[in-house]
This record gives structure tokens, C-alpha cells and sequence, in this order.
């Protein structure tokens, strides 16, 4: 239950730290910045926990479930970035979808293993 609580804890904070930051105005055209920023921050930071538990191996598995699968997955959006490649398609923007995937898919792979690189 004590489990159940933290992811719940960290959900509810990544998933209002979401919503704000899709509220700042930011002109991209029809390009989904907002989403894609989420995912390489959220993509960097869960790298950042998992290379921080792998130094650190008494950390307490309640926290890095309140911050892994909490915070980031309540932050970061896979259902948001399928809803948003699919409409650029249907809307007739081949080109930006496949570079807004590509972007997501490059940049978030980069940005989890950024942190092994700076962590010591």
C-alpha cells in the first residue's frame, strides 16, 4: 500500500509539473515543442535516477518509485506524443510528424544516457 502511496505522491506532482509547463506559451507552428520538451526532461531525469540507484544501491525502493514511476511517469506523455504524431499525419503534415517522432525518439535515448556521461 505504502508503494501504491508514493507513485501516487510523485504522479500527482509530475502530472500538474505537465500541465504548467504546457500552459507557458511557446509558438512552434503545429511542431508539439511543448510535448517533446516534457519527454527529453523527463528522459533525462529518470537517466539521472537510474544511474544515481546504480551508485547507490541502499536507496530506499519507495523512493525511487516516487520519482521513477511517480514523477516521470506522471510527467512524461507517450499517449500525448501518439495523439500529437497522429493528428499531424491526418492534418497532412507528413514531414513534421516524422520529424517530431524522430526528434522524440533521438533526443530521448540521448537524454537518458547524458547522465551517465556527467554523474561520477
Amino acid at each position: 500500500m505504502m508503494d501504491c502511496i508514493a507513485v501516487g505522491m510523485g504522479g500527482f506532482i509530475g502530472s500538474i509539473l505537465r500541465y504548467l509547463i504546457g500552459k507557458i506559451p511557446v509558438s512552434a507552428g503545429s511542431f508539439p515543442i511543448h510535448t517533446l520538451g516534457i519527454n527529453i526532461v523527463g528522459s533525462f531525469v529518470i537517466g539521472c535516477i537510474a544511474c544515481l540507484v546504480s551508485k547507490n544501491p541502499n536507496i530506499d525502493p519507495r523512493w525511487i518509485l516516487f520519482f521513477k514511476v511517480g514523477i516521470c511517469g506522471g510527467f512524461t506523455t507517450f499517449s500525448t506524443f501518439s495523439l500529437e504524431t497522429s493528428q499531424l499525419f491526418q492534418s497532412g503534415q507528413a514531414g513534421i510528424a516524422i520529424l517530431y517522432v524522430a526528434c522524440s525518439i533521438v533526443f530521448g535515448v540521448i537524454a537518458v544516457f547524458v547522465p551517465q556521461l556527467i554523474i561520477k
